[in-house]
């Protein structure tokens, strides 16, 4: 079995096209085509069914679907292995919500550099949704996901944490030391939320939904920086991660509302896929960050007492 006409079968079955294959591997449609008509003779099974121009794995396809991405991936460490310099080099593809990629870049990403200037990272943000889908076609090395618990056998999640969540307002605000409040209380103030249909955002509204309630803010945006900014300085309300808000509840800007009644759970996922292969970068960067959430993890606790 020739590991080239593995490598091609994943292609052909993550872009679910044989064009697509080809074009991203530099070869004639003829030729991707020959490879897995050899690996198939070679198996004696059928991997792909073609109906009408559109290709679809066969339940045989699915099994080898796994095996194929162990073997690329021990061909890759072995590889990796046999070189002799042990820097640390390679490139990451990271995606995350907007307010994680924001504090990743400025809490962490110069210490990072520093202690490996060789690892290159691109930060792209979106949504839970479209994360999941990036680690399914191999788009994404690693996510962050602010969200519901998220499980799935196809995912590895390589660190988590439940997130505190407060409503917040500017420390002038009228509810500012309220005790026991309901979100029935606030319901009607003027809110400023991030995106509809987007990560906790989502959540949140589901939440209200079972009460047959629900909130039209004046302003929805994605920059949890500019929301907080805005708060501070109104008389808006919104709903955010602790880690977002921290700062300004330390110097006074902010304040924490004592909503009783919204108890919802949002955790932090850190998640690659299961058939990723890990090169030493990769996993450099996710022990880094696991070793950041724990010490954050540790300070918000301090914080909180």
């Amino acid at each position: 079995m020739e590991l080239r006409n593995l490598v091609t079968f994943i292609n052909v079955a993550e872009l679910g096209s044989f064009t697509k294959a080809a074009d991203l591997l530099g070869y004639s449609q003829s030729t991707v085509s020959f490879q897995i008509k050899q690996l198939e003779d070679e198996l004696g099974c059928l991997l792909f069914e073609r109906i009408n121009h559109t290709i679809t794995l066969t339940e045989r396809g699915h099994e080898l679907i796994s095996y194929a991405h162990q073997i690329c991936a021990l061909e890759e460490e072995f590889k990796e292995n046999l070189k002799e310099d042990k820097t640390y080099s390679g490139h990451i593809h990271v995606v995350t919500p907007d307010s994680v990629c924001e504090e990743m870049l400025t809490a962490h990403y110069l210490d990072f550099h520093r202690k490996y200037p060789d690892i290159s990272i691109r930060f792209t943000t979106g949504d839970s949704g479209v994360m999941l889908d990036m680690l399914d076609h191999n788009e994404a090395d690693v996510i962050m996901t602010l969200d519901h618990r998220l499980y799935n056998k196809d995912y590895i999640i390589a660190k988590e944490q439940q997130l505190p969540m407060h409503f917040v307002a500017a420390s002038e605000s009228k509810f500012e030391g309220l005790k026991g409040l309901s979100i029935k209380d606030i319901i009607n103030e003027p809110f400023v939320l991030t995106e509809c249909g987007q990560g906790y955002r989502r959540v949140f509204d589901r939440e209200l939904a079972k009460r047959s309630l629900e909130i039209t803010p004046v302003l929805e945006i994605g920059r949890t920086d500019i929301i907080t900014s805005l708060v501070a300085e109104s008389n808006l309300i919104s709903y955010l991660p602790d880690f977002v808000t921290k700062p300004l509840i330390k110097s006074g800007k902010l304040c924490y509302l004592d909503v009783c009644d919204m108890n919802i759970e949002i955790w932090k996922q850190l998640i690659y896929h299961k058939n990723k292969w890990m090169s030493k970068s990769l996993r450099t960067f996710i022990d880094y960050v696991k070793r950041e959430e724990f010490s954050n993890q540790a300070e918000n606790e301090r914080f909180s007492t």
